[in-house]
């Protein structure tokens, strides 16, 4: 018998506007029906529940959703009707879910792309990233060592060691997804029938999932994985992968537009930089003082690079990036995706914290100064109420890097906290702009990709700012 659960009063228009989450301090009873009638009880982790409310004096229903008494979000609804869960529903959703990313344009079979993006896909709690691509020893092998890598395309790849495969990086993020594992795992074997076949399904975990009362599992589940990780390529150029250790699923595949799009402005600005036409004698003058530096891009918190790669490729030759990361694995492949890109030579990593690169690369701003400079920090605020804290970090970097930024230069400022909205995120650029002496001027404002889909009515669906401005 599936239990009842009862809203307080007031409590369900978050919930008709489209937010699936009942969090635990919202319910006024939860009933399970017995010979006697209805009876209080207590849903196990994990079991099916109906969500209702009062509505002039009758119960009115709301939908049906995973329990989890464990859990502050103490009911996640995955559908509006009275709809069971076995294996053909996970089957359907998928099918819808991979139907949107192929209207969006995605074509999973040749570029890498999230399948299934928890709550907004209708599953809460399920992550299904899909990496489509090489063993990186088998490609790199296939098109010689001494070949120029910044030339191989997928296409090329393609005729080298033949079609790509696919590896599946899942994430059970609710203890409703977690005790169906099996069933899902079946469901995406049955479902993805993609022509280079799944070669793998790496299990990832999360932090949630201590909140939800479920222990850490990092494992690989089925099939295999290469050793030194696979090579995938994002908006035609080449990255290594190791879905085995890298964050998040693998790497960030919600940056790809993101990506795509600093390098495009890189290639713009470079252009300009390069060439004197049509500017007053005045205008010559100041670029041809300039004319002989390299067009230069300061890339923070840089991970595997795929930012600076991205507007060294769009810069073009002489183009000149400086990577900066805390962690030494991380840059580590950063220089491998360089060489992959053709593209050794022009990065230069530093480790160390960036705060303290960044004071370090102030104090010799009248040597070090960039014509961009791109921001995309872990989450300095992951709840609401270590805001404050990250407002304060999240300034701080973006005043410094204004300092180090030439007139005319391109900020690249992303904030991935999902408690840190736009319309704040925006507030704190320009504080910074305004202690900084500087004025911006909005060029973009994007959001994650389309993979990632924001569902209205569900604010924590939309995580991902990115903002670039054009600095005087």
């Amino acid at each position: 018998m599936i239990k009842r659960v009862i809203l307080k009063h007031g409590e369900e228009q978050r919930i008709l506007a489209g937010h699936p989450w009942i969090f635990d301090n919202e319910i006024q009873h939860v009933l399970v029906q017995k010979m006697s009638g209805f009876v209080e009880a207590e849903p196990e982790p994990g079991e099916i529940v109906d969500v209702e409310y009062s509505r002039q004096g009758k119960p009115a229903y709301l939908g049906r959703g995973f329990a989890n008494p464990r859990s502050k979000i103490a009911v996640r609804i995955y559908s509006s009707s009275k709809e069971g869960v076995d294996k053909g529903f996970f089957k359907h959703r998928i099918r819808e879910a991979l139907e949107r990313r192929r209207v969006a344009g995605f074509r999973p079979e040749r570029e890498s792309a999230r399948l299934v993006f928890a709550e907004a896909d209708r599953l809460p709690g399920l992550i299904v990233d899909c990496y489509t691509g090489w063993d990186a020893t088998v490609l790199r092998t296939a098109a010689g060592e001494n070949s120029p890598a910044g030339a191989l395309c997928f296409e090329d790849a393609e005729i080298l060691p033949g079609p790509p495969a696919s590896w599946l990086s899942v994430q059970f993020l609710s203890y409703g997804m977690d005790m169906r594992r099996d069933m899902i795992l079946q469901a995406l074997d049955e479902t993805l029938k993609f022509s280079g076949g799944i070669a793998g399904i790496i299990e990832k975990s999360a932090p949630v999932r201590e909140l939800e009362g479920l222990p850490p599992r990092d494992a690989l589940l089925r099939g295999t994985f290469p050793a030194a990780g696979i090579i995938v390529f994002e908006n035609g150029y080449p990255f290594r992968v190791d879905l085995l250790s890298g964050q998040k699923t693998g790497t960030y595949l919600d940056q790809r537009d993101n990506h795509r799009l600093v390098s495009e402005r890189a290639r713009l600005s470079a252009t300009l930089k390069s060439t004197l036409k049509n500017h007053s004698e005045h205008e010559a003058k100041l670029h041809t003082e300039t004319e002989k530096q390299a067009f230069r891009i300061l890339d923070l918190f840089t991970y595997h690079g795929a930012f600076a790669i991205h507007a060294l490729r769009g810069a073009g030759e002489g183009a000149e990036a400086l990577a900066v990361d805390s962690s030494a694995e991380a840059l580590e492949t950063a220089r491998l995706n360089a060489r992959l890109n053709g593209l050794e030579a022009q990065l230069e990593t530093r480790e160390g914290d960036v705060f303290d690169i960044l004071k370090s690369l102030e104090k010799d701003k009248d040597k070090e100064k960039f014509d961009m400079i791109i921001l995309d920090p872990p989450a300095f605020a992951k709840t609401k109420s270590a805001l404050e804290g990250a407002l304060r970090g999240y300034k701080e970097i973006n005043l410094k890097a204004l300092r180090l930024l030439k007139a005319g230069g391109i900020l690249v400022t992303c904030s991935c906290s999902q408690a840190l909205d736009e319309f704040r995120f925006r507030e704190i650029i320009a504080s910074a702009a305004a202690d900084s002496g500087r004025r911006l001027r909005l060029m973009d404002f994007r959001y994650q990709a389309q993979d990632h889909p924001i569902l209205l009515g569900y604010a924590e669906s939309l995580y991902l700012k990115c903002g670039i401005f054009r600095a005087d």
